[in-house]
């Protein structure tokens, strides 16, 4: 029996950056109605809000989610609104070093993209996420830039020498994600042991960058048993198999 179901959102629940269509939508609903659910992603809250929030039933099973936002440096749960109970953010020097890092690598690897939406680096307080094309760019354009992970492992091996004190997650479809060491999914995943009182061996995690590199192989490397996905329709299959499993 597992008492916790935990999301990758972005490549996991819906495509990049876009809104949960109607059957996932559902699903979740209903998978919340029977088992604590929890969705870690690299993006901020305020995406969460856009992608997932604005889809889901506004009622009691809000209080069966959680909500780990920038690859689990933020922690929500729901009590009359969404309440943060930490939050592991970067002091001034540490953004500043860390941008001008990613700047460097970006530059050296030869990858900075001519064409794109939005800033390239955004600051996430307890997160910098470099995004190839821009926070904004079409779906399309994200998904044919860098599909096997390539063009980012090029600028995570330039970087990684230069910021040896910070973790370093490739994730979505351009992005690459840059936390506090030891401050990724897998902390994410002790929290909600710790604040939800589940034993990791009662979760299920689920991913669609679950290897090296990617920002959610912590969560297995935690001891999660872990589903990589190949995108929203498999994941879909998924909570359909778990809900069968578990409703009475």
């Amino acid at each position: 029996m597992k008492d916790l179901v935990i999301f990758d959102l972005d490549g996991t629940l819906a495509p990049s950056k876009s809104s949960l269509d109607a059957e996932m939508a559902g699903l979740l609903g209903r998978l919340l109605g029977i088992v604590q659910v929890a969705i870690i992603s690299g993006g901020a809250l305020g995406q969460f809000e856009k992608q997932v929030l604005a889809f889901l039933p506004h009622d009691d099973r809000l209080k069966s989610l959680s909500l780990l936002p920038t690859c689990g440096t933020q922690f929500y749960r729901f009590d009359g609104g969404w309440k943060k109970l930490y939050s592991e953010n970067f002091s001034a020097v540490e953004k500043q070093t860390i941008i001008a890092a990613l700047n460097r690598a970006v530059d050296l690897a030869g990858l900075r993209s001519k064409q794109h939406w939005g800033d390239l680096i955004e600051d996430r307080n307890s997160q910098i996420t470099f995004s190839a094309l821009g926070q904004q760019a079409p779906l399309a354009d994200k998904q044919g830039w860098d599909p096997d992970f390539a063009k980012r492992m090029t600028i995570e091996r330039i970087l990684a020498p230069t910021i040896p004190g910070f973790s370093i997650r490739l994730g979505g479809a351009t992005s690459i994600d840059i936390t506090r060491p030891g401050i990724d999914k897998a902390y994410g995943v002790r929290k909600l042991r710790d604040t939800l009182g589940i034993a990791i061996r009662d979760m299920i995690f689920a991913g669609d960058a679950i290897f090296p590199g990617g920002n959610d192989y912590p969560a297995k490397q935690a001891g999660v048993e872990s589903i990589r996905v190949r995108d929203p329709e498999e994941t879909k299959r998924v909570i359909e198999t778990i809900c069968a499993c578990l409703e009475p």
